[in-house]
């Protein structure tokens, strides 16, 4: 009876002292919680940058990069000049061209967009390859990929995250890492995104263009030309990730005549396109 009494008034005398204890506590909590959320997305865009990095090199282990330099600085600074004025303007974006046929383009997670010779080669105008370009930083700004496959570290425990991505808790998280990076490519060049992020990015893409003072019908330019010509296995990963051209189209056509940009008056730069695409 000694020993419960004693226990009791230990219980007690925690009780008494609980409420000045959190009170104590609670302008620190107050203040880590106010810190976490920026630290936990600091966290998260890491990861995204670490896997993104990873894909780009699966991709050109795939692709090698076409070897005309000039080409390459040519959309890296139509890119990058074009990125500025999307979502996420202080994440640095790599553009690059690949040596490939097929007509497609290719977004990572953290900013590394890939556009084929193949897609360049149909294309007449810079508002083209805008286009095509913006409906990359679209996936890349609206987070497609990283939504889609959960790319993040836990808002709870960010240095949780962190370990995971950064090789802290070894060969299990390096396989994770690595499954993780699988994934993304298969759905790059196999399975494609949900038909809505799609349709999402070709709708953020016009708005881009027009915002970076192109032609916003540089797009669906593109996609027509696309859509009709007979491009044989070209048009083969294109057709098997994203929606029928037709309805891309359709949806484009209605956004540019509610949102009063059937009749924009933008540049195109034909002749600056023609001089640095062969």
């Amino acid at each position: 009876m000694g020993r419960l009494r004693g226990a009791g008034f230990i219980l007690l005398c925690l009780s008494l002292l609980a409420p000045q204890w959190l009170a104590a506590e609670h302008p620190a909590r107050a203040r880590l919680h106010q810190i976490q959320p920026v630290q936990a997305a600091e966290a998260n865009e890491r990861a995204e940058i670490r896997v993104g990095r990873e894909v780009a090199a699966r991709i050109l282990a795939r692709h090698e990069l076409h070897p005309d330099a000039e080409l390459q600085r040519y959309v890296n600074l139509v890119g990058r000049g074009l990125s500025m004025h999307g979502e996420r303007p202080a994440l640095d974006f790599y553009f690059a061209v690949l040596d490939s046929e097929q007509i497609n383009a290719y977004a990572a997670p953290g900013g590394y967009v890939f556009v084929t010779a193949g897609a360049l080669a149909l294309m007449e105008d810079e508002a083209e390859l805008v286009g095509v370009l913006a409906h990359e930083i679209a996936h890349v700004d609206a987070r497609h990929i990283v939504n889609a496959l959960g790319i993040r570290a836990p808002e709870s425990s960010p240095m949780a995250g962190l370990t995971r991505f950064f090789g802290g808790a070894g060969e299990a998280a390096q396989v994770f890492f690595s499954q993780t990076v699988e994934q993304v490519v298969e759905v790059l060049f196999e399975e494609g995104l949900q038909r809505d992020d799609e349709f999402q990015a070709d709708a953020m893409a016009v708005r881009l263009a027009a915002r970076a003072g192109y032609d916003p019908q540089g797009l669906s330019r593109f996609l027509e030309r696309m859509s009709e010509k007979d491009n044989g296995r070209a048009l083969d990963e294109v057709s098997s990730t994203h929606p029928a051209a037709s309805e891309r189209l359709s949806r484009l056509s209605r956004q540019l005549d509610e949102e009063g940009l059937s009749e924009a008056d933008r540049q195109r730069r034909a002749a600056r396109f023609q001089r640095h695409v062969p």
